[in-house]
């Protein structure tokens, strides 16, 4: 079974739900219903979604699976979130990432991680 399509092949506007049908009691429904915003992703991001929640969404998980850097991912992970209409980083407090920075450092000074574990945590790949 093929994904619906979400455009108008003759105007490019949304397409909405309008009729369900089950093939086992063939039994139709008909209205005006949610697709849900999962429907705005391309085939290509909906594997992405998969796969990044198949790796626990740590991103050196994914490096290693889809074999592409981490900056391909994070781009593809920004445009995916965009894509569900939600801008990257906008939930994040600078206070925050400040305090992270900061608590990385002195957690590198005090010998409690290596500096590859502090570029990645900086890098936002681990916690």
């Amino acid at each position: 079974m093929r994904p619906a399509p979400t455009r108008c092949p003759i105007c490019q506007s949304e397409l909405t739900v309008a009729r369900l049908h089950c093939s086992s009691c063939d039994t139709t429904i008909e209205g005006s219903f949610a697709s849900g915003q999962f429907s705005n992703l391309t085939p290509e991001q909906l594997e992405f979604v998969f796969t990044f929640v198949r790796c626990e969404g740590k991103i050196n998980r994914m490096e290693q699976e889809i074999g592409l850097s981490y900056p391909t991912i994070r781009n593809r992970l920004h445009e995916i979130i965009r894509a569900l209409g939600y801008e990257p980083g906008k939930e994040e407090s600078p206070e925050i990432e400040a305090e992270r920075r900061s608590n990385t450092i002195a957690d590198l000074e005090a010998g409690k991680i290596t500096a590859e574990q502090a570029m990645r945590i900086l890098r936002g790949e681990e916690e």
